[in-house]
């Protein structure tokens, strides 16, 4: 007699690496997903505040990228590209052009890197050094770039950089917005450093900076502290990249993250949302001048995923030919904020605090314990949220840009519960 087939949980246990993460928060098996919703393969459903770790700022199996999917498979387009000429490379370029870049006056090359947001970075990071002739990038506490070993380099997590098993090098972090809790002028650190003649900092070739850290607990930097940054960087020579690969693709209102404070970045990372449909598409920004490169001198081989170049197109064609998506997330800004000071007023007495941007929110307690423990009840609820920085202190909100006003409120409702009900 044939043995029966294991049931799905215990495959997962028996074959898969203990690296896993989110599957042992979330140990449903989801089958299908759809919008803001995603059902595991009972028919049990949850509303998610996680999308895809904000790959998937369009919802789940949006219809008109979808359609666009299955046009471009139906007729035989290419898959797998590498770096030759495509034309739905052709069509993604020219709607960015038409779409992103145009309207804000940008005239920055695009460079396609492998798949990922690290494979972004790298590449940012490595252009950086070989136009100045430099090796030190200055990044900041609390950041996450990525988990390659460049990225890792430039990130703050001490369990995320451990990781590495090697000396982690050429990367000095420097005081992110508020981590001194105001109690030093804005820059003074870096300042002192990059003019004392015995500091021993290496002249950096290149600042990273995230404008709002997701990963590293949803710390937002105020428009003026971005705007020093960025004439820091120019009085002293130095290169500033803006790491928009979770900020970007309008999670913060504007298409860029960086908009608001009316900087412009030399060199900007795009992934995860890009893509759209949350198939795996990376790419690198940066100045005309800046386009140094040598034939092949960076690589690799799925940075011609056609099917998201299809997918980003749509993405752009369908939302970025005019203002209302903008608009729609921060109104609906102004739903969570409300949400979140509701729930803050109520429980005051443990410490309850809130930040975020756009549609990225951040919840706090005084017992860092607790945020775990929201999350938890939220997901028995029927909500997926995560939890970000360094201790895993804050409870994160991601619902796709595209939730309507129904689901975000029904969302915010259920978080509301699971803040009342996980009170030790």
């Amino acid at each position: 007699m044939t043995a029966p087939a294991p049931a799905p949980a215990d495959i997962f246990a028996k074959r898969e690496s203990e690296v896993r993460s989110y599957c042992r928060n979330w140990p449903a098996a989801f089958d299908t997903a759809q919008g803001a919703r995603i059902h595991d393969r009972d028919g049990r459903s949850w509303l998610d505040f996680f999308a895809g770790a904000g790959s998937l700022n369009y919802g789940h199996n949006n219809p008109a990228l979808k359609q666009a999917l299955i046009d471009y498979i139906s007729r035989d387009g290419v898959t797998l590209g590498l770096d030759m000429h495509t034309e739905a490379k052709r069509m993604f370029l020219e709607s960015f052009e038409r779409r992103i870049l145009q309207p804000r006056n940008m005239d920055h090359k695009m460079m396609f890197t492998g798949p990922t947001g690290t494979n972004a970075v790298e590449a940012a990071l490595k252009l950086a050094r070989k136009a100045k002739g430099r090796q030190s990038v200055v990044s900041f506490t609390n950041a996450f770039h990525g988990m390659s070993l460049g990225s890792l380099a430039v990130t703050g997590n001490a369990f995320k950089r451990a990781g590495a098993g090697i000396p982690l090098v050429h990367g000095t972090p420097m005081p992110y917005d508020d981590y001194l809790d105001g109690k030093t002028p804005d820059f003074l650190w870096f300042e002192r450093l990059l003019e004392g003649s015995g500091s021993g900092l290496n002249r950096p070739a290149a600042v990273i900076v995230e404008t709002v850290q997701g990963e590293g607990g949803v710390n937002v930097a105020r428009a003026e502290w971005l705007r020093a940054l960025a004439e820091l960087c120019k009085r002293h020579d130095i290169l500033l990249i803006v790491d928009d690969i979770q900020m970007g693709c309008g999670r913060t209102g504007a298409f860029f993250s960086f908009e608001e404070a009316g900087i412009e970045p030399d060199i900007i990372t795009l992934s995860k949302s890009i893509g759209g449909y949350g198939l795996p598409m990376a790419l690198t920004l940066f100045r005309p001048e800046l386009d140094i490169w040598e034939p092949a001198e960076h690589n690799g081989t799925f940075r011609g995923n056609n099917p998201a170049f299809v997918t980003a197109t749509a993405a752009l064609d369908t939302y970025w030919s005019d203002d209302r998506l903008t608009k729609q997330t921060l109104t609906h800004a102004e739903r969570v904020e409300a949400a979140l000071a509701a729930i803050c007023a109520e429980h005051q007495d443990a410490g309850a605090r809130y930040r975020g941007r756009g549609l990225v929110w951040g919840l706090t307690f005084a017992d860092k314990e607790r945020a775990a423990a929201v999350c938890a009840r939220a997901y028995d609820l029927g909500l997926l949220l995560e939890t970000s920085g360094a201790e895993s202190e804050v409870v994160k909100l991601l619902p796709p840009l595209t939730i309507t006003p129904d689901e975000l409120d029904e969302g915010l409702a259920i978080l509301t519960r699971a803040v009342a009900e996980s009170a030790s």
